[in-house]
């Protein structure tokens, strides 16, 4: 979602983006009025909190949970977090207090749990707030100057970039 808009077809239609399909699930939400990142459980994007609805974009994955040890696995199952247990390539954007982000993906298989894990231990240790895990797998790749991460290699239909200030 970009300011009320989903980037596929128009607002209410199914599979436009505009719904996270059959549950409320985690939403990365920037919100340009106050510059925040915030991470929302809703089922669509008419149930998001923002500003200005001219001024965010959203978008949708699985809760991270990262300040909620405790219950981020019972929260990551109910938003139907899919192959939790299994080895598969990850990725997700996660956000610490000062607002940078950082789009993770993994180059090796590994379970959610391994995955949220390397993540609160590497990244911005002790400063990270919150992120959402995005579909994973064979669609999980990257490409940047450092490396590229071409997952199965298949087409990928939306994506996001990062650009410097």
């Amino acid at each position: 979602m970009i300011n009320d808009r989903p980037l596929k077809g128009q607002p209410n239609d199914y599979g436009s983006g505009w719904y996270n399909i059959d549950y409320p699930k985690g939403t990365l939400v920037w919100d340009g009025v106050t510059r925040k990142f915030s991470v929302q459980v809703v089922q669509e994007a008419g149930e998001l909190k923002v500003t200005d609805r001219a001024k965010y974009w959203a978008q949708g994955g699985v809760s991270m949970s990262l300040q909620r040890d405790d219950l981020w696995a019972e929260q990551a199952l109910k938003e139907d977090m899919p192959a939790f247990d299994e080895a598969r390539l990850r990725s997700g954007v996660v956000y610490d207090k000062q607002m940078n982000v950082w789009m993770v993906v993994s180059d090796k298989p590994c379970t959610v749990e391994q995955f949220r894990s390397a993540i609160k231990e590497v990244i911005a240790r002790g400063q990270l707030v919150d992120g959402v895990l995005l579909d994973g797998d064979g669609s999980s790749q990257m490409r940047c100057m450092q490396a590229e991460l071409k997952g199965d290699s298949r087409e990928v239909y939306q994506m996001m970039a990062l650009k410097e200030k």
